[in-house]
C-alpha cells in the first residue's frame, strides 16, 4: 500500500511527511522545496490485542506504545503541483507520474490563507481554491492518460468483444486501476455500452470517476493552529460537505514526535495529551504550552496527523488489521509474542489471509481458528479489524 502525499508547493506536505515518518527531508518556506518525491514509512494506529490476553507484544515491524500498536504504511511526498500541472507548468507530467502507484492521496491544503495557488506568500487566500484546482489537475491526469489511446482502444475492445472493465483494467493498470473500478463507474455514471462512440466530454467524465474510484482523496486541513485556521478548516467543510476533512497541525505533531525522541516527554501519536518526563527549557516549556492551548485543547483528533494517516487507510480504503495469532500459542518460533500485525482489504476471508502469509498455507488450507473464541473458521470467513487468527495447514 502507498498513500501520495499532494498538494500545492509551501503548504505543509514535507512537514506532514517529516512528522508522520520521522525522515529527514528538506524543509522550507519556499515553492518546490522536493524536487524528488520521498519516501518514508509511516504507521497507522491500532488497539493492539495483546492487552486482551494479558501479554506485551514484541512486534518485529512497526512498534506498540502502550498497547497501541502502530502498523507501517509507505508513504511518498512529492514536489507541490500548481494550476496548469496536468499541462506541464511547474514541475509539470513528471510529477504527477510519480503518484501512479499510489493507492490513495492524502492532499495537504494551507488552511491559513497565507500561501496563494503558487505556494507564494499573501494574505486572505482561499483554501477552497486549492481542492478545487488539485481534483481538477488530477482528473485532467487521468483523462489525458486515457485520451491518448482511447478511440483505438474502445474500437478494438468492441471489434474483440472484450469485456470491457477487464480491458480497461489491463490497459491502465500502471495506474493501479483495477476492474472492479470500472464496474463501479459504469454502474454510477449514464455511459453507452459502446465506448469507442463516447466524444470527449465523456471520456473526460468517465477518467474523473475512475481517478475518484481508484484513487480516493482525504483532506488534511494542514496549518490550522493559524490565525484564520480554524475560520478556514469550517468554511472547507461547508464548501465540501461530501470531503473527509481533518483539522491538522504538522508544525505541532513534529515538535511533539521530535520532543518524544529526545526523551523529554512522553506522547502517543495521535493522542490529546503529552507527559513532560525530562528537563526542558523556558523556550520548549512555552512552544509546548502553544501547542497545548492552540491544538490538543482544541481539536478532537490532536494534532491531526495520525487521524489522517489512520482515516486514509481505514475508513477511505477500507483496510483492516489482522493479528497472525495462535489459539493456545501468542509467541512465534523465536519467542516473539504476537510479533505481526498485516493490514488486508476489506472483504477478505481466512483463505485469502493464509494465502497472504504463505502460499503453501493457502494451498494447503484446512480451517482458521479465531484466537479469542477457539472457534474454527472455514475458508469463506470474512476478517474483521483487530481479528486474532490461526490458519491451520495439513
Amino acid at each position: 500500500m502507498l498513500i501520495g502525499l499532494v498538494g500545492k508547493p509551501s503548504c505543509g506536505k514535507s512537514t506532514f511527511f517529516k512528522a508522520a515518518t520521522l525522515a529527514e527531508v528538506e524543509i522550507a518556506s519556499y515553492p518546490f522545496t522536493t524536487i524528488k518525491p520521498n519516501h518514508g514509512v509511516g504507521y497507522v494506529k491500532v488497539e493492539c490485542i495483546d492487552k486482551e490476553f494479558k501479554v506485551q507484544c514484541q512486534p518485529s515491524h512497526g512498534f506498540c506504545i502502550n498497547h497501541f500498536r502502530f502498523v507501517p504504511v509507505d508513504l511518498m511526498d512529492v514536489a507541490g503541483l500548481v494550476p496548469g500541472a496536468s499541462e506541464g507548468k511547474g514541475l509539470g507530467n513528471q510529477f504527477l507520474d510519480d503518484l501512479r502507484n499510489a493507492d490513495a492521496f492524502i492532499h495537504i491544503v494551507d488552511s491559513s490563507g497565507l500561501t496563494d495557488e503558487n505556494g507564494k506568500p499573501t494574505e486572505n487566500y482561499d483554501p477552497c481554491k486549492d481542492i478545487e484546482f488539485l481534483e481538477d489537475e488530477l482528473n485532467k491526469w487521468y483523462a489525458n492518460i486515457l485520451k491518448k489511446v482511447w478511440k483505438t482502444f474502445a474500437r478494438q475492445t468492441e471489434i474483440e468483444d472484450k469485456d470491457f472493465a477487464k480491458a480497461v483494467a489491463k490497459q491502465f493498470s500502471g495506474l493501479k486501476v483495477d476492474e472492479y473500478h470500472v464496474k463501479d463507474v459504469l454502474k454510477q455514471g449514464n455511459f453507452s455500452n459502446k465506448p469507442a462512440s463516447w466524444n470527449d466530454e465523456e471520456v473526460k467524465i468517465f477518467a474523473s470517476m475512475l481517478r475518484k474510484k481508484s484513487k480516493p482523496m482525504i483532506i488534511a486541513a494542514n496549518k490550522v493552529d493559524m490565525p484564520q485556521g480554524r475560520e478556514n478548516y469550517s468554511k472547507l467543510r461547508a464548501e465540501f460537505p461530501n470531503l473527509v476533512i481533518i483539522p491538522c497541525s504538522a508544525d505541532s505533531e513534529l515538535a511533539l514526535r521530535e520532543a518524544a525522541k529526545a526523551g523529554l516527554i512522553r506522547y502517543i501519536p495521535g493522542e490529546k495529551e503529552f507527559k513532560i518526563v525530562g528537563e526542558l527549557t523556558d523556550k520548549q516549556k512555552s512552544a509546548l504550552a502553544v501547542i497545548k492551548k492552540n491544538v490538543l485543547d482544541i481539536f478532537s483528533e490532536g494534532t491531526g496527523v495520525q487521524s489522517v494517516l489512520n482515516s486514509a487507510v481505514f475508513s477511505l480504503l477500507k483496510y483492516l488489521a489482522i493479528f497472525p495469532a495462535g489459539a493456545h500459542k501468542l509467541a512465534d518460533s523465536k519467542g516473539r509474542i504476537l510479533p505481526d500485525c498485516f493490514l488486508m482489504p476489506e472483504g477478505s476471508t481466512a483463505l485469502d489471509f493464509a494465502y497472504y502469509l504463505h502460499t503453501d498455507f493457502g494451498k494447503n488450507f484446512i480451517k482458521a481458528i479465531d484466537a479469542r473464541s477457539k472457534k474454527a473458521l472455514g475458508k469463506d470467513y470474512k476478517l474483521k479489524h483487530r481479528d486474532g487468527i490461526e490458519i491451520v495447514t495439513k
